[in-house]
């Protein structure tokens, strides 16, 4: 029995949706590194205004100090933004881990199929090809050793 037309078609749309699944993945996985850049750099431009905010403790200009307060609270308020993003977007990529996932085992499956198939196809041509060789040598044999002689008769 030999693989069916529509089991290797099967397979090949399996490995599309597995292309497609694995690009949504790695979209999803670009975003997310986006997300997460940017909050790592709100919450350092948050720690560089407090950090701003304490050396402008000691001078006595006021305006340093107002400047690295307006910084830390929008580096905050950027931060506290981005937060809900980052985990919506943690969210997507399990989700679409997941989806790629499954059409991986969907296509695994599809060629361990096509895979058996081909598999018992070749032990039956091998078992047949074992039988022919098997009647040649039975036939080359008796040719070589001449008629035999009926039981019997001596």
């Amino acid at each position: 029995m030999a693989v069916s037309p529509g089991l290797k078609r099967l397979f090949e749309v399996r490995e599309l949706e597995e292309k497609l699944s694995e690009g949504a993945l790695e979209e999803a996985l670009g975003e997310l590194h986006g997300f997460e850049a940017a909050f790592k750099t709100a919450k350092n431009r948050e720690r560089s205004g407090r950090r701003q905010i304490t050396a402008s403790a000691g001078s006595a200009d006021a305006a340093d100090r107002i400047a690295a307060l307006e910084e830390t609270r929008a580096a905050r308020r950027h931060a506290e933004m981005l937060a809900p993003r980052v985990a919506a977007m943690e969210a997507e990529v399990a989700a679409r881990r997941e989806a790629f996932l499954a059409k991986r085992t969907e296509r695994r499956q599809a060629e361990t199929l096509i895979q058996e198939i081909e598999a018992r196809d070749a032990a039956v041509a091998l078992r047949r090809s074992q039988r022919d060789l098997d009647d040649w040598f039975l036939t080359d044999s008796q040719r070589a050793s001449g008629p035999a002689a009926p039981e019997g008769k001596k």
